[in-house]
């Protein structure tokens, strides 16, 4: 038998509680559990729920008359944002919850991003929202695998239009809880970066390598959510070692491209995961395409990918601050370091005679890699190019030595 799940159904049952209590029904009718979670502040739902607004505040460190004695709707919002993240975890955690649908305008969610960031990769998650999919949510606070759906005509009261939305979403809901296959960790897990197998290969090489030494490989596609849901794991303590070969998100961050947040290449570091790490298009930053070149990167050379990403590239005072904010960030690791920097090249429009190639650039960045890299990391100069066998066969050697003196763990 199918054994029943049970889905956490979040959203202010003050002002919306005939949604809510519909979008529980429907998924009560397809043979799934509800608990419910009320995030309201002022009013009072009609009906009582599992977990009440007082117990959400109280998760958050605070008290319903705190929020409301703010006098400011924000303050009250994220107090209830704080409290509906650490009583979701808590629930998943005690095994209460199996997913969970959140649902709101943008005060509910502003609260539903915090809440779905607070669950692990592999529990479903879906938002039903006034404004999915709008610029108004920042990429670094999207979590790396939720779901969403417009709550199209619902921003008040029950409709036909606002209907079908709800139980889609009460179908995707429970239909992803009983069909997800939750990671499970039969092998060790190495996390990997890449930007796509034209641009960077090294990963048809490593792979297959890695794998038959026995180890499991995840490989992200580092564009902004890619390095979040990497960053996510590696926070975690999810990777035996992390191989992070395209950390460009480091200089999308840096001058306003696709960025993964001001903390990425940190997670690894900070909960003592061994780091294997190569400066794969450093020099890149990577731009929604069909908005047009940003002002602040106008005349530089671009490489459009497709109609939805391009990139321009970094100049030499540019690459050396991408040289520092990388050393920096992997000075703070508390688990062994090894970065590799292939001297000719590090993507492969940058080889001579490519269409990017900047021979003066890629100097200046490697001088200062040099120069600032800290003594903690072990420095692996290369006279190759990053697509090159050489490269590759670098990762091997440090990463088999990093076996054999017990670095990586090579059993679960």
């Amino acid at each position: 038998m199918t054994v029943e799940k049970t889905i956490l159904v979040v959203g202010t049952y003050d002002t919306k509680e005939d949604e809510l209590w519909y979008l529980a029904e429907v998924i009560r009718g397809q043979g799934g559990a509800v608990l419910s979670m009320d995030v309201s502040v002022l009013g009072s739902p009609r009906r009582p729920v599992d977990v009440s607004k007082h117990e959400v505040a109280r998760a958050g460190g605070s008290t319903i008359e705190a929020a409301i004695a703010s006098g400011d709707e924000n303050i009250a919002m994220q107090i209830m944002g704080a409290g509906a993240a650490a009583k979701a975890r808590q629930l998943h955690l005690d095994g209460r919850i199996d997913g969970v649908v959140v649902l709101g305008g943008t005060m509910g969610t502003d609260l539903a991003l915090d809440l779905c960031a607070a669950l692990p990769v592999g529990v479903p998650k879906y938002v039903v929202s006034t404004v999915a999919f709008s610029p108004l949510m920042p990429p670094d606070r999207i979590p790396a695998d939720v779901q969403m759906i417009l709550w199209a005509g619902g921003l008040y009261g029950l409709n036909s239009i606002c209907r079908a939305a709800l139980s889609q979403a009460a179908g995707a809901i429970l239909g992803a809880a009983r069909a997800v296959e939750a990671p499970r960790r039969q092998r060790p897990l190495i996390g990997m970066t890449s930007f796509g197998k034209t641009v960077l290969r090294y990963m048809v090489q490593l792979k297959p390598a890695l794998e038959a030494r026995g180890f499991e490989v995840a490989v992200f596609h580092a564009t902004g959510m890619g390095g979040r849901a990497f960053e996510s794991l590696a926070g975690e303590g999810a990777f035996a070692a992390v191989l992070d070969f395209a950390p460009q998100e480091v200089s999308n961050h840096l001058f306003g491209g696709l960025s993964a947040g001001a903390d990425r290449l940190t997670h690894a570091g900070r909960v003592g995961t061994p780091q294997l790490v190569a400066p794969g298009c450093y020099d890149l930053v990577d731009f929604v395409g069909w908005q047009g070149v940003p002002s602040a990167l106008e005349g530089r050379p671009t490489h459009a990918h497709n109609r939805l990403l391009s990139s321009a590239v970094l100049d030499g005072p540019e690459r050396r601050a991408v040289a520092r904010s990388i050393c920096d960030k992997l000075s703070e690791a508390v688990a062994p370091v090894a970065l590799i920097l292939p001297e000719r090249g590090c993507n492969e429009w940058d080889r001579p005679g490519g269409d990017l190639q900047d021979a003066a650039g890629l100097a200046a960045f490697c001088a200062e890699i040099r120069a600032v890299c800290p003594d903690s990391v072990d420095l692996y100069p290369l006279d190759c190019h990053i697509n090159d066998a050489a490269f590759c066969d670098k990762v091997l050697e440090v990463f088999d030595a990093w076996v054999a003196s017990g670095v990586i763990k090579a059993e679960l």
